[in-house]
């Protein structure tokens, strides 16, 4: 009887020193364990289901707008193939590449994940850095770094994910890494580059850097494949080699270019350029789309989460209709009060005597200048809807049906309109700062 208790006593000593020890080095413990964690049951179904292994390279593809982040895999027959696409929980900054330290941006571009960017002892559950500034960065002066892909709902500049999910993608990467990939490729961009999503930004200042990024994004599309990137003379080059020494800032050397794969890359940017023509012809409003500070997939919505900055996701992002040079368009509102309406004379009878004569002409004509009422919206909708070459002023975009005065005052800066009413500004003064900010 001894023996047992004595053994009892033993074992509950052990438990609670265990317990002790535990408490005191959970960050430790609990972050070795999280890194090797297996990939989930679910996403190994996922995987043979599309035709690939757990060890086959991996590729990453982010969009800031619809705040999803996809995984790609590489199938039996050297293919990359969807596996699964993750809500992002947290996104911060604006559309538009990261420039410097401390812009709060998440960077569009892409870069290379290597084995040495994996981080197993985060203090974000697990993370890896995305190798933010690349060579394109670096090319252009733009500073900042530590740019990850992270858990824990909170951004200032990085990808964020759920612990959940986060714990997945590293297991995925871990075992790619382990099935002998070097380098996994990550590509991001501010939004997908349908044609919808071209026309409507394309009087964004940074429509010249997205048209590259979107040559890169046909390369895959057409190929399925990891397209080869190059940067020379400041300029992303996809799906070409070089002959010799290429350097970022420098002019290209000569390339060598698959002339099929270009071929089928050409045909699918014409197809493009003329369904995004399509939609100008149609109206479609070019914008630009301000964010207080990023955002959040929708799938997040309702749902309990320490998120960072949680005031500036609940507004949502406001879409600023753009002028023909690209402009916002200034707000004008006319507002009667009851009071002014009340002491508003009553308009005086008219002589019984006078009588007025309306040609046909003028009774036909449009209130705004065109007569019947039909404008002339037909010529020059076709053309690079984003080219900045002479032929680019001509292209037709939304304009109001009345002349926008030139003599409205512009709303306060942010900084100004934000700076003083906190939490419970009122939605007048949230918008007048919305549009002050896509000013600058």
């Amino acid at each position: 009887m001894n023996y047992w208790r004595n053994r009892l006593l033993a074992l509950t000593l052990a438990v609670a020193t265990g317990a002790f020890l535990a408490g005191c080095e959970d960050d430790l413990q609990a972050v070795s364990g999280r890194s090797l964690a297996p990939i989930p049951s679910q996403t190994l179904a996922l995987m043979d289901k599309i035709g690939t292994t757990p060890s086959a390279p991996m590729l990453i593809r982010t969009y800031k707008q619809e705040a999803e982040f996809e995984i790609w895999k590489m199938n039996s027959d050297g293919r990359y193939a969807l596996l699964k696409t993750y809500p992002m929980c947290r996104w911060s900054g604006q559309l538009g590449p990261k420039t410097r330290e401390g812009d709060r941006q998440v960077p569009e571009g892409f870069y290379a994940i290597t084995p040495g960017q994996m981080n197993p002892n985060s203090n974000y559950y697990l993370s890896f850095n995305v190798g933010y500034p690349n060579a394109y960065d670096r090319a252009l002066g733009r500073t900042g770094g530590s740019i990850m892909v992270h858990g824990v709902c909170s951004s200032a500049g990085c990808f964020s994910m759920t612990d959940a999910q986060i714990g997945e993608i590293y297991a995925i990467a871990r075992e790619a890494f382990n099935g002998g990939q070097r380098a996994i490729q990550m590509q991001s961009y501010p939004f997908r580059m349908t044609a919808e999503n071209l026309a409507k930004h394309r009087l964004d200042p940074n429509i010249a850097f997205w048209k590259e990024l979107k040559n890169g994004a046909d390369h895959f599309e057409v190929t399925k494949a990891e397209p080869p990137v190059l940067v020379c003379g400041r300029h992303y080059i996809f799906g070409a080699t070089a002959d010799g020494e290429v350097d970022a800032s420098q002019p290209c050397p000569t390339l060598q270019r698959d002339d099929q794969v270009e071929a089928d890359v050409t045909a699918k940017e014409a197809s493009d350029d003329t369904a995004v023509a399509a939609l100008v012809a149609q109206g479609v409003k070019p914008v630009r789309i301000v964010y207080q500070d990023g955002g959040q997939n929708a799938a997040f919505a309702g749902r309990d989460l320490d998120v960072s900055d949680p005031d500036a996701l609940a507004g949502g992002p406001t879409e600023i209709p753009l002028d023909n040079s690209g402009k916002p368009i200034p707000a004008v509102v006319k507002v009667a009060t009851a009071a002014q309406t009340a002491a508003a004379p009553p308009p005086a009878p008219a002589p019984a005597t006078t009588t007025t004569t309306v040609s046909a002409a003028a009774a036909t004509a449009s209130p705004f200048g065109f007569v019947g009422g039909v404008a002339d919206s037909g010529k020059n909708l076709v053309g690079k809807w984003f080219g900045a070459g002479a032929d680019s002023a001509a292209i037709h975009v939304f304009e109001p049906d009345q002349p926008i005065p030139t003599d409205v005052p512009l709303p306060p800066k942010r900084s100004a309109a934000l700076a003083a009413p906190g939490p419970q500004a009122s939605a007048d003064v949230r918008m007048a700062a919305l549009h002050a900010a896509a000013t600058q």
